[in-house]
Formats: C-alpha cells, structure tokens, sequence
C-alpha cells in the first residue's frame, strides 16, 4: 500500500493569475476566499496596507503524554530526541552521525519605528520552544544501531554566534553564523571539534539584523558555497543601504572567498537552500513579504537560476509591482521570475530536503520534503506542517505539493510545535526539527 493517504491535500501552483487590481486598500482583511489560493489558476485579492500590521500568533504549549506529530497510513514518527534549546537546522555526516543546530536570535535590533514595540510586545507571547537551558551550538546525535535513538548526545560545537546552516566539503566543516561563516578541521567519527574555527567571510549581520538566519548548502562538486541571506526589513523599511548583500543568494570558492550575487530579489532564503544531489541544481525555501493582506504574498519553493531576479522589493510572482513601491523599477518588471512552486501565503517555509534515501516508496525519490514552520500573522492558521513537493523524474516541479507530516495546530488554537529543519537519515527515514517542543521527530515507512 502507498504510504499516501486519500485525505492529503493536493496544491497546484504552476500559473498564478491575479484578478485582482493593485489598488490600496483599506485595512478591513474580510476579502478573498481562502479556498480560492489553492488550484492552478489562484485568484488573489487586491494588497491591502496597514498602519499595524495584524497578528494571529500561536502560542506553543508542547506535546503533551504520547502526543505527536500526525503521519499517513504506512509511516510511523517517534521522538529521536527531546530537551533540546532551539533545534534549528539539521545536518548528516557521512559516517551517520546528525548534527543538530539549536540557535537563539541574537540580541534585538534597534527600535526605529512605534509599531515595532507593539509588535514585540505581541511576539514576546509566544516564544519558541522556551528557555530550556545553553544554546548558539551544534549537538551530535549518534544512532549506531538504527532504532531511531541515539545512544550519544554530545555537544559537538559551542559558544557559537547565532548559528544555521552546516555544511562539509572533504575534511573542512563550514558553520554559517548571523554574521560570518567560519571554517572548523573535521575527523571523521569524532564527536566534538575542539580546535579554534577561521572566519572565511563575514556575512551581513548587526546591528539590524532583521532575518538572522543564514542558511548553507555547497556545490554538488563541493567547489562553491551557496548562502542564502534574508532581507532586513519587510519592505526596506530600514532604507536601501542596510539591504546590501541582503534577499540574495550569495556565492564564494571556499578557497578564495569572494562574495557575489548569485541571485538576487529573494526577501528570505536564510531558513533553506539545498542543492538537488540528482541535478546538481540549487533551490530554495522563501517567506515573502507581509503586511499585504492574508492572502498575499505566497510564499515558495523554486530552483534558482543564475543571475536570476525574483522581485523584492519592488515586484512579486513576476509582473506585480508591491503598491509601497508604485512606479519604482519599472525596467524589471519583466525580469522578476515566477518560481516553480507557490505555497500559501504567510506559511514561512523554512528547511528543504530531497529525499535520496531508500526506505521510503520509489514514488517519493526525488521529491522535496519541506518544513512550514507556521503563520502568525494571518487570521486562519496555515503552515505548521511538512509538506510534499512532487519532482517529475526531469528534477522539474510539477507546481503541486501536498500535506505529509500534520496534526501540529490544536482545536483552540494553540500549537504543539513548529517544524523548521529536515533532512534523510542515513537508514532513508525523515528527520524533522521542532522548535517548539525542542524535539527531532523521525518518520519512518512501515512497509504497509
């Protein structure tokens, strides 16, 4: 039996149409049907603006006895860990070993604005997964025998600056911090480095350090590195200058470190880039911008072309120019790309994985498993799930995704947790980081 279940809900993004005009208005989010952002031809209302933006934050109150996470027929999911503090990004070594990313944002940017003191007073409600104890390290989890619990836990690096992404090329372990990636010596099978780590470059971070997060995947040859840095605003609120090397994916020789501009116009990819191990080719994860209403603007997931523009800030989903920057940049217009895949708006959709793995059926092979970390400032909840993303056997998208990994919203409300990383275990089950309960969840196939 298919480990797909008859309830899972299919999404189609493949052409976006707007309808709609790109007139403002006012601040009453009443319009648009929910139901009408999903199929191939989505009809989104018309960008509204506000004075304050809204919230709808969940407040996360933790799994609770035997809890979990809900899975399809044919899967199983079970805690491979808990009592983490922030488990952010999650990383495989190649003797198995995982690595585990828990990373606290670093201290707050300036108050510039009135509405940014109402909206962390709003979001002080609902932190994260708690203050469980040390975190800005990397832990090592060590499963020898494969039944999904480790028999090590170890801190494998400490004292770290806001850590995310991960990523080994030969015996050299690159960590990207909000503010520089820095390079550690690895020995296989050690489980912790304990030798000083060297800046290979410093990235953009502080004092306004809006999207912290700095995701890092290397080249299918391991001969570049790919970054992807957020936006320091929602819609350059803080000015042109502090968005410099900002909502871009940027590119450097590991030996020789020189930044550039891979691609350009991605408000954040600082929560996921990966690269496709059958293609070669380099993909992302976005949150879009906010503050336009519920339903814009969709968030996605695209594989990047070089040199490519993907609107922000000034167009979004191709020719759709955002109304807080009418009549700037009309020469690229018709250079803003529309990605492969749209998601509901607001999703924040964070890790991505390609599933290579072995365990799972032949139909999931090569398909992109992605983590939604959660809405908070939309009135009905989306996200807080894993989601599917069918690949054709090309490395295409077909446009469509679907629910994999549900069950984290409560009737009332309130949330268990919140995905943010995934990736394949080397036995081919999935794993999932929640930084909301501080847990990794594995997803295993049954065989029914």
């Amino acid at each position: 039996m298919s480990a797909r279940s008859p309830q899972i809900r299919r999404m189609t993004g493949l052409v976006l149409t707007f309808s709609a005009t790109l007139a403002l208005a006012g601040c009453n989010d009443g319009s648009g049907d929910p139901a009408a952002e999903i199929g191939p031809n989505p009809t989104l209302p018309a960008p509204q603006q506000y004075l304050l933006p809204p919230m709808h934050i969940a407040r996360v109150v933790g799994w609770k006895g035997n809890e979990t996470p809900t899975v399809a027929q044919g899967l199983k999911i079970q805690a491979m860990a808990t009592g983490l503090q922030h488990p952010r990004s999650i990383y495989v070594l190649p003797n198995g070993d995982v690595l585990v990313v828990e990373s606290k944002a670093p201290d707050a940017d300036p108050i510039t604005r009135p509405k940014t003191i109402v909206t962390r007073w709003v979001e002080s409600w609902a932190t994260s997964g708690g203050d469980t104890g040390p975190s800005n390290r990397i832990t090592l989890l060590r499963d020898a025998d494969g039944d999904g619990v480790p028999e090590t836990k170890s801190v494998f690096l400490d004292h770290l600056n806001s850590p995310f992404g991960v990523a080994l090329v030969g015996n050299d372990l690159y960590v990207a911090n909000t503010d520089a990636i820095v390079r550690y010596p690895y020995k296989e099978g050690e489980t912790k480095i304990t030798e000083p780590g060297t800046v290979l470059t410093e990235l953009p971070g502080g004092p306004i350090d809006h999207h912290w997060t700095k995701s890092l995947v290397a080249s299918k040859d391991g001969s570049l590195l790919y970054v992807g840095v957020g936006s320091n605003s929602n819609i350059t609120e803080n000015g042109m200058e502090a968005e410099k090397n900002r909502a871009d994916i940027l590119e450097c020789d590991p030996n020789n470190c020189q930044l550039k501009v891979y691609a350009y116009g991605i408000r954040n990819a600082g929560g996921g880039i990966r690269v496709n191990p059958k293609t070669g080719e380099l993909w992302c994860s976005v949150n879009e911008r906010d503050a336009l209403g519920d339903n814009l603007v969709p968030d996605y997931i695209t594989h990047v072309q070089e040199g490519g523009f993907y609107g922000w800030p000034w167009w979004y989903m191709g020719a759709h120019q955002d109304p807080r920057h009418k009549g700037k940049h009309p020469e690229l217009k018709d250079k803003a790309i529309v990605p492969d895949v749209l998601l509901q708006p607001h999703n924040a959709s964070l890790e991505i994985t390609f599933y290579d793995g072995k365990q799972f059926p032949d139909e999931y092979k090569g398909d992109i498993f992605a983590s939604e970390h959660g809405s908070w400032n939309k009135s009905v909840r989306v996200g807080y799930e894993v989601i599917r993303v069918p690949l054709h056997q090309t490395g295409h998208a077909t446009g469509e995704y679907e629910d994999f990994l549900t069950g984290f919203v409560l009737p009332d409300g309130k949330v268990w947790g919140r995905p943010v990383g995934i990736t394949v275990a080397p036995d081919g089950s999935l794993l999932v980081s929640d930084d909301g309960s501080n847990s990794i969840w594995r997803v295993s196939y049954t065989g029914k």
